[in-house]
Protein backbone atom coordinates (compact mmCIF):
# COMPACT_ATOMS: atom_id res chain seq x y z
CA UNK A 1 0.00 0.00 0.00
CA UNK A 2 1.39 3.39 -0.96
CA UNK A 3 1.60 6.24 1.49
CA UNK A 4 -0.61 9.28 1.04
CA UNK A 5 0.84 11.69 -1.50
CA UNK A 6 3.31 9.15 -2.94
CA UNK A 7 3.27 8.93 -6.72
CA UNK A 8 2.82 5.61 -8.53
CA UNK A 9 3.58 4.68 -12.11
CA UNK A 10 1.19 2.52 -14.11
CA UNK A 11 0.73 1.40 -17.72
CA UNK A 12 -2.31 1.61 -19.98
CA UNK A 13 -2.57 -0.01 -23.41
CA UNK A 14 -4.11 2.31 -26.00
CA UNK A 15 -4.73 2.23 -29.75
CA UNK A 16 -2.33 4.08 -32.03
CA UNK A 17 -2.49 5.08 -35.68
CA UNK A 18 0.63 3.77 -37.38
CA UNK A 19 1.94 4.89 -40.75
CA UNK A 20 3.74 2.83 -43.38
CA UNK A 21 4.86 3.18 -47.00
CA UNK A 22 4.69 0.65 -49.82
CA UNK A 23 6.39 -0.11 -53.09
CA UNK A 24 4.27 -2.58 -55.01
CA UNK A 25 0.86 -4.08 -54.39
CA UNK A 26 -0.20 -7.15 -52.45
CA UNK A 27 -1.61 -10.08 -54.35
CA UNK A 28 -1.02 -13.64 -55.55
CA UNK A 29 1.72 -12.41 -57.90
CA UNK A 30 4.00 -11.59 -54.93
CA UNK A 31 6.79 -14.04 -54.09
CA UNK A 32 8.76 -11.79 -51.71
CA UNK A 33 7.79 -9.36 -48.96
CA UNK A 34 10.46 -7.07 -47.56
CA UNK A 35 9.71 -5.26 -44.30
CA UNK A 36 12.35 -2.52 -44.04
CA UNK A 37 12.85 -0.75 -40.70
CA UNK A 38 14.36 2.72 -40.84
CA UNK A 39 17.05 4.23 -38.65
CA UNK A 40 16.88 6.84 -35.90
CA UNK A 41 15.34 10.12 -36.99
CA UNK A 42 14.12 8.87 -40.36
CA UNK A 43 10.61 8.63 -41.80
CA UNK A 44 9.10 5.78 -43.80
CA UNK A 45 8.27 7.79 -46.92
CA UNK A 46 11.88 8.88 -47.41
CA UNK A 47 13.52 5.65 -46.23
CA UNK A 48 11.57 3.48 -48.65
CA UNK A 49 13.04 5.40 -51.59
CA UNK A 50 16.35 3.68 -50.84
CA UNK A 51 14.73 0.44 -52.03
CA UNK A 52 13.47 1.64 -55.40
CA UNK A 53 16.46 -0.06 -57.13
CA UNK A 54 15.25 -3.51 -56.02
CA UNK A 55 11.59 -2.98 -56.84
CA UNK A 56 10.05 -5.55 -59.14
CA UNK A 57 6.58 -6.90 -59.85
CA UNK A 58 6.78 -9.90 -57.51
CA UNK A 59 8.44 -8.05 -54.60
CA UNK A 60 6.34 -6.07 -52.13
CA UNK A 61 8.40 -3.62 -50.06
CA UNK A 62 6.87 -2.33 -46.84
CA UNK A 63 8.41 0.43 -44.70
CA UNK A 64 6.74 0.76 -41.30
CA UNK A 65 7.32 4.04 -39.51
CA UNK A 66 8.27 4.01 -35.83
CA UNK A 67 5.50 5.13 -33.50
CA UNK A 68 7.35 8.02 -31.82
CA UNK A 69 8.04 11.16 -33.87
CA UNK A 70 10.04 14.18 -32.79
CA UNK A 71 11.54 17.40 -34.13
CA UNK A 72 15.12 17.04 -35.32
CA UNK A 73 17.73 19.44 -33.97
CA UNK A 74 17.28 22.28 -31.53
CA UNK A 75 13.66 23.34 -31.85
CA UNK A 76 11.55 25.88 -30.02
CA UNK A 77 7.87 26.62 -30.40
CA UNK A 78 8.73 29.40 -32.84
CA UNK A 79 10.68 27.11 -35.19
CA UNK A 80 8.63 23.92 -35.01
CA UNK A 81 6.64 24.85 -38.12
CA UNK A 82 9.73 24.49 -40.31
CA UNK A 83 11.79 21.95 -38.35
CA UNK A 84 12.39 18.55 -39.89
CA UNK A 85 10.61 15.61 -38.24
CA UNK A 86 11.99 12.13 -37.64
CA UNK A 87 10.86 9.00 -35.82
CA UNK A 88 12.42 6.65 -33.30
CA UNK A 89 11.60 3.05 -32.47
CA UNK A 90 12.40 3.48 -28.79
CA UNK A 91 14.53 5.14 -26.15
CA UNK A 92 15.92 3.76 -22.90
CA UNK A 93 12.82 5.09 -21.10
CA UNK A 94 10.28 2.30 -20.44
CA UNK A 95 12.20 0.24 -23.03
CA UNK A 96 10.44 -3.09 -22.46
CA UNK A 97 7.04 -1.55 -23.13
CA UNK A 98 8.39 0.18 -26.24
CA UNK A 99 9.82 -3.10 -27.55
CA UNK A 100 6.58 -4.95 -26.87
CA UNK A 101 4.61 -2.21 -28.64
CA UNK A 102 6.66 -2.22 -31.82
CA UNK A 103 6.88 -6.01 -32.01
CA UNK A 104 3.08 -6.10 -31.76
CA UNK A 105 2.80 -3.33 -34.33
CA UNK A 106 4.96 -5.21 -36.85
CA UNK A 107 3.00 -8.41 -36.25
CA UNK A 108 -0.24 -6.51 -36.94
CA UNK A 109 1.20 -5.11 -40.17
CA UNK A 110 2.38 -8.58 -41.20
CA UNK A 111 -1.08 -10.04 -40.64
CA UNK A 112 -2.66 -7.16 -42.57
CA UNK A 113 -0.44 -7.92 -45.57
CA UNK A 114 -1.26 -11.60 -45.54
CA UNK A 115 -4.96 -10.96 -45.26
CA UNK A 116 -4.62 -9.61 -48.80
CA UNK A 117 -2.67 -12.53 -50.24
CA UNK A 118 -1.61 -16.11 -49.41
CA UNK A 119 1.38 -16.65 -47.12
CA UNK A 120 2.42 -19.94 -48.70
CA UNK A 121 5.20 -19.58 -51.25
CA UNK A 122 6.19 -16.08 -50.09
CA UNK A 123 9.64 -15.36 -48.63
CA UNK A 124 9.55 -12.71 -45.89
CA UNK A 125 12.64 -10.58 -45.30
CA UNK A 126 13.06 -8.19 -42.37
CA UNK A 127 15.74 -5.57 -43.03
CA UNK A 128 16.83 -3.17 -40.33
CA UNK A 129 19.10 -0.18 -40.87
CA UNK A 130 20.96 1.51 -37.99
CA UNK A 131 18.49 1.74 -35.06
CA UNK A 132 16.18 -0.46 -37.12
CA UNK A 133 18.69 -3.33 -36.78
CA UNK A 134 17.55 -3.97 -33.21
CA UNK A 135 13.93 -3.57 -34.27
CA UNK A 136 14.16 -6.14 -37.07
CA UNK A 137 16.12 -8.61 -34.93
CA UNK A 138 13.71 -8.39 -32.00
CA UNK A 139 10.69 -8.75 -34.26
CA UNK A 140 12.17 -11.85 -35.93
CA UNK A 141 12.97 -13.36 -32.52
CA UNK A 142 9.98 -12.30 -30.44
CA UNK A 143 7.15 -11.74 -32.89
CA UNK A 144 4.43 -14.11 -34.03
CA UNK A 145 5.31 -13.53 -37.69
CA UNK A 146 7.33 -16.07 -39.64
CA UNK A 147 10.40 -14.23 -40.90
CA UNK A 148 12.55 -16.18 -43.34
CA UNK A 149 15.51 -13.82 -43.63
CA UNK A 150 16.93 -11.04 -41.47
CA UNK A 151 19.27 -8.42 -42.93
CA UNK A 152 20.98 -6.30 -40.29
CA UNK A 153 22.56 -3.26 -41.96
CA UNK A 154 24.87 -0.88 -40.13
CA UNK A 155 24.22 -2.04 -36.58
CA UNK A 156 24.76 -4.67 -33.89
CA UNK A 157 22.53 -7.44 -32.63
CA UNK A 158 20.88 -6.15 -29.42
CA UNK A 159 22.77 -6.91 -26.22
CA UNK A 160 19.95 -9.00 -24.73
CA UNK A 161 20.94 -11.77 -27.14
CA UNK A 162 23.77 -12.67 -24.81
CA UNK A 163 23.69 -16.47 -24.83
CA UNK A 164 23.11 -19.19 -27.40
CA UNK A 165 19.78 -19.97 -25.70
CA UNK A 166 18.61 -16.36 -25.97
CA UNK A 167 19.63 -16.25 -29.64
CA UNK A 168 18.13 -19.65 -30.50
CA UNK A 169 14.97 -18.14 -32.00
CA UNK A 170 17.08 -16.38 -34.62
CA UNK A 171 18.59 -19.63 -35.85
CA UNK A 172 15.42 -20.40 -37.79
CA UNK A 173 16.08 -17.40 -40.04
CA UNK A 174 18.75 -16.76 -42.62
CA UNK A 175 20.88 -13.89 -41.28
CA UNK A 176 22.91 -11.41 -43.32
CA UNK A 177 25.05 -8.67 -41.76
CA UNK A 178 25.93 -5.68 -43.95
CA UNK A 179 28.33 -2.92 -42.95
CA UNK A 180 30.34 -0.18 -44.61
CA UNK A 181 34.08 -0.33 -44.06
CA UNK A 182 34.01 3.34 -43.00
CA UNK A 183 30.87 3.10 -40.86
CA UNK A 184 31.51 5.60 -38.06
CA UNK A 185 29.32 3.66 -35.64
CA UNK A 186 31.24 0.39 -36.05
CA UNK A 187 34.86 1.41 -35.65
CA UNK A 188 37.88 0.32 -33.62
CA UNK A 189 37.48 -3.41 -34.16
CA UNK A 190 33.72 -3.38 -33.51
CA UNK A 191 33.00 -5.25 -36.73
CA UNK A 192 35.40 -8.06 -35.85
CA UNK A 193 34.00 -8.21 -32.31
CA UNK A 194 30.47 -8.56 -33.69
CA UNK A 195 31.52 -11.37 -36.02
CA UNK A 196 33.08 -13.22 -33.09
CA UNK A 197 30.05 -12.59 -30.90
CA UNK A 198 27.63 -14.03 -33.46
CA UNK A 199 29.84 -17.10 -33.84
CA UNK A 200 29.76 -17.67 -30.07
CA UNK A 201 25.96 -17.36 -30.15
CA UNK A 202 25.83 -20.04 -32.83
CA UNK A 203 24.45 -17.67 -35.47
CA UNK A 204 25.80 -18.53 -38.90
CA UNK A 205 25.54 -15.09 -40.45
CA UNK A 206 26.64 -14.13 -43.93
CA UNK A 207 28.78 -10.97 -43.86
CA UNK A 208 28.91 -8.37 -46.61
CA UNK A 209 31.05 -5.23 -46.54
CA UNK A 210 31.23 -2.32 -48.94
CA UNK A 211 33.38 0.75 -49.44
CA UNK A 212 31.34 3.39 -47.69
CA UNK A 213 29.93 4.60 -44.41
CA UNK A 214 26.68 4.47 -42.48
CA UNK A 215 24.28 4.30 -45.41
CA UNK A 216 22.33 2.00 -47.70
CA UNK A 217 24.74 1.30 -50.55
CA UNK A 218 22.89 0.75 -53.83
CA UNK A 219 25.27 -1.80 -55.37
CA UNK A 220 25.36 -3.84 -52.17
CA UNK A 221 21.57 -3.71 -51.83
CA UNK A 222 21.19 -5.08 -55.35
CA UNK A 223 23.63 -7.87 -54.45
CA UNK A 224 21.78 -8.70 -51.24
CA UNK A 225 18.39 -8.70 -52.96
CA UNK A 226 19.46 -11.27 -55.54
CA UNK A 227 21.35 -13.51 -53.10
Amino acid sequence: MSRSGESQEHHLTVSRTARYALIGTAGPHVSQVWVVCHGFGQLARSFIREFTPIARADRLIVAPEALSRFYLGEVTGATSATARVGATWMTREDRLSEISDYVGYLDTLYHLIFEMMPRDGVAVTALGFSQGVATAARWAALGAAKVDRVILWGGRLPDEFATAEQAASLKRTRMTMVVGREDQFLTGGAQREERDRLAVLGLDAEWLTFDGGHAIDRATLLRVAEA
